[in-house]
């Protein structure tokens, strides 16, 4: 294999390589297998039919491109690891020349570890945790319980009635049902207002009904201390975004535009799924602001730019500091975490825990 190397701007590099035609050609069989698992023929089951048979009924391009992604997939850890290149990111992977008996010839351009040139960190988080308007005691109000009280009880009397109404539904006949149907759908969908008297007593039966609470009383504690939980937590996310602005201001180092796109894909990826919940199709969205896909990413470049420096910033900084939490810690606010969102995927949690006490450790730096 024949490697050619080129430094590219942005933090990126260029890899020009050539597979020789005898080695390429040892992907065929295994390449044939892949191709063989997916391939339906008469008179074989799907997956069954003979490596002979395979060859015979795929394209010839078809089961060169398959040898191509084994070949590179093989190849491309070998020259990260032989060229000592600290690669980063998905690569774009090109091919230049293929063809039977001839020689593999492809181009990757992967993003590479940029150098970040970091500010006194330090004194900047300290600057931060200083100022009074980021950091001061999270006092609960009553005011604060007793709207979160009447939050819950509205919840419940809305469920009540979609279940009510649910009901009824089914007890309707099907004339009724096709009625129903016939009806303006903006008058079906509008929610009814319940008013608060029809809304359940805070008792010690509508505490039960959250969870293992013996009492009225002990949900409000529970309440409360969650608002503080969540209050804390919103003070402390103010903190290191006040901290991590300031960072990125004074942080020098280029930003590989193979990462600035994969941030662009996940502001993309989180608008269209949102859409998709509120049960409309992403391409009626375009119309309706009268923009393309295209001029959203354009929009969304410098904030994309600003995540991708941030997430070379917070590596830069936990290499330097060792701030990787230890397994004791991570178990220790996974547990805690539980505690709050007992239905939430262990693995999620865990995460989410390694995660935050990472950021947490940024910011008593």
């Amino acid at each position: 294999m024949k490697i050619t190397i080129k430094e590219l701007e942005k933090a990126e590099v260029e890899i020009l390589g050539i597979i020789e035609s005898s080695e390429f050609g040892k992907h065929e069989e295994k390449a044939l297998s892949v191709i063989g698992k997916r391939l339906e023929l008469p008179g074989f089951r799907k997956g069954k039919a003979p490596i002979s048979k395979v060859k015979e009924n795929t394209p010839e391009m078809e089961l060169l491109e398959e040898m191509a992604e084994m070949a590179i997939n093989e190849a491309y850890p070998k020259i990260l690891e032989e060229n000592k290149i600290d690669a980063i990111g998905r690569p774009n992977i090109s091919i230049t020349k293929i063809g039977k008996g001839s020689d593999l010839e492809f181009k990757i351009i992967t993003a590479i570890l940029p150098e970040m040139k970091l500010p006194d960190y330090k004194k900047i988080a300290k600057d931060q945790n200083n100022k009074d308007n980021l950091k001061k005691e999270i006092i609960i109000e009553e005011a604060d319980v007793e709207k979160t009280i009447l939050e819950l009880r509205k919840m419940r009397a809305e469920q009540s009635s979609l279940k009510d109404k649910k009901e009824k539904d089914d007890k309707s006949s099907k004339d009724e049902k096709k009625k129903d149907e016939q009806k303006d759908k903006k008058t079906i969908d509008k929610p009814k207002e319940i008013p608060e008297s029809e809304y359940p007593k805070f008792d010690d039966d509508f505490a039960k009904s959250f969870g293992n609470f013996k009492s009225a009383d002990e949900f409000r504690e529970k309440i409360k201390s969650n608002l503080k939980i969540e209050k804390e937590t919103e003070q402390k996310d103010k903190l290191r975004l006040s901290m991590m602005e300031e960072i990125i201001k004074s942080t020098e180092g280029e930003i590989p535009e193979i990462l600035i796109k994969s941030e662009t894909d996940k502001i993309l990826y989180r608008l269209q799924a949102d859409i998709a919940n509120m049960g409309f199709k992403f391409e009626d969205y375009l119309k309706q602001i009268n923009k393309t896909e295209e001029d959203l990413r354009k929009e969304w470049k410098d904030d994309a730019e600003k995540r991708a420096k941030l997430q070379m910033i917070i590596q830069a900084i936990s290499e330097k500091e060792n701030l990787k939490p230890t397994e004791e810690e991570i178990k220790k606010d996974v547990d805690n975490v539980i505690k709050m969102f007992s239905n939430a995927p262990n693995k999620a949690i865990s995460a989410y825990a390694k995660s935050r006490l990472t950021d947490q450790k940024e910011i008593n730096i």
